[in-house]
């Protein structure tokens, strides 16, 4: 019978961009769509905020990390990881909640793209007016 690893998984969203993380005991490993994480996510900063749940319990090193990503742009993309990430981390330890929510990880930007509208060149910008 094959070996079962006991692994936590949390969904994250933001606009249209989609993260499903998988948290695994391990020795800090990321991939992120099968590429390594700095690969992934070039920019400093959206790898430290993707981090900033796992520093903030200090267990950077005692996870491995398997997240598929979609939709969205790099930005979008990296806050919802941070989103799935900080639920994982709650199913592992449900004291986590109560800091991940006064910090702000545990709350999904609800903001989205307005429908473009007819008659409008964008949702609400409109065609150059021509007097004559």
């Amino acid at each position: 019978m094959a070996k079962q690893i006991k692994e936590k998984v949390g969904t994250g969203r933001r606009k249209t961009a989609v993260s499903s993380v998988r948290l695994r005991p391990g020795s800090g490993k990321i991939n992120v769509n099968d590429r390594p994480f700095e690969e992934y996510f070039p920019l400093e900063v959206q790898r430290s905020s993707i981090l900033a749940p796992l520093s903030m319990v200090e267990k950077e090193k005692d996870y491995d990390l398997v997240i598929r990503v979609s939709g969205g742009g790099k930005e979008g993309q990296a806050i919802a990881t941070r989103l799935g990430l900080s639920r994982a981390l709650v199913q592992e330890n449900e004291s986590y909640l109560r800091e991940f929510k006064s910090v702000g990880y545990m709350t999904r930007d609800p903001r989205k793209r307005e429908r473009k509208k007819y008659g409008r060149a964008g949702a609400r910008k409109s065609f150059q007016y021509s007097k004559r």
